[in-house]
């Protein structure tokens, strides 16, 4: 009787298996995985703005889309029954047939109905929440982003850790961060390059998906 291999091991080996990876293919291994995760991370620096969920308008034009839908269908189905039409309807109905197209009346319902549309159209095709900064995504598809205020106010309190500086103004859009900041002593010169490189070094721990523009301005302030 041919007696087969111990369990856990081959016939002649040692026990434990071929689980435990040695060597250079374990090392590779690894530097691969720390490699693959560090090109999807440069692959995702640039993440774009957060879009809207435009609770509000899209509410307020399904409710009135719902309305007027839901009037007419009810008059347009009293009507099939034998009911007469209701008479705001008819009244409607006699307007539109007689007024010509150049009435001011119906110029400026053609405006106000034009108007509305563009204003969807902008909602629909712009992302919104222009009050947050979209911030370097780290682990996708999980996004996060820092409001503007809170930005400034990081700055803000960087800047006045500068030697030199008395108060300072800070104000952040998308695209760049503008401080103004007011010395009591020191050379002007000398608080305006520590304040840059405050400024610069803050601006990268803040975690920007785009990094803003930089300004600086120092000036001496006054005596009170």
């Amino acid at each position: 009787m041919r007696r087969g291999p111990p369990p856990g091991g081959r016939a002649g080996g040692r026990v434990g298996g071929p689980g435990r990876a040695r060597g250079p293919c374990r090392g590779r291994t690894a530097a691969l995985g720390r490699h693959g995760a560090r090109r999807a991370g440069e692959g995702d620096m640039t993440g774009g703005r957060l879009w809207s969920a435009r609770r509000v308008p899209s509410a307020l034009t399904a409710c009135a889309v719902l309305a007027l839908a839901g009037t007419f269908l009810y008059d347009i189905t009293a009507v099939r029954a034998g009911h007469p039409a209701m008479s705001w309807r008819t009244a409607l109905a006699r307007q539109l047939a007689t007024r010509p197209l150049h009435d001011p009346w119906v110029l400026t319902g053609a405006t106000l109905a034009a108007l509305l549309g563009l204003w969807l159209v902008i909602l629909a095709l712009t992302p919104g929440l222009r009050s947050l900064l979209p911030m370097r995504p780290v682990a996708p598809p999980v996004r996060a982003a820092l409001a503007r205020t809170a930005a400034a106010l990081l700055v803000r309190d960087r800047v006045l850790e500068v030697s030199g500086v008395r108060s300072a103004r800070v104000t952040v859009s998308r695209r760049a961060i503008r401080v103004r900041a007011d010395s009591h002593f020191r050379e002007l010169d000398d608080v305006r390059q520590d304040v840059d490189a405050a400024l610069r070094e803050t601006v990268r721990g803040l975690g920007l998906a785009r990094r803003p523009a930089v300004s600086v301005t120092v000036r001496r302030a006054a005596r009170r």
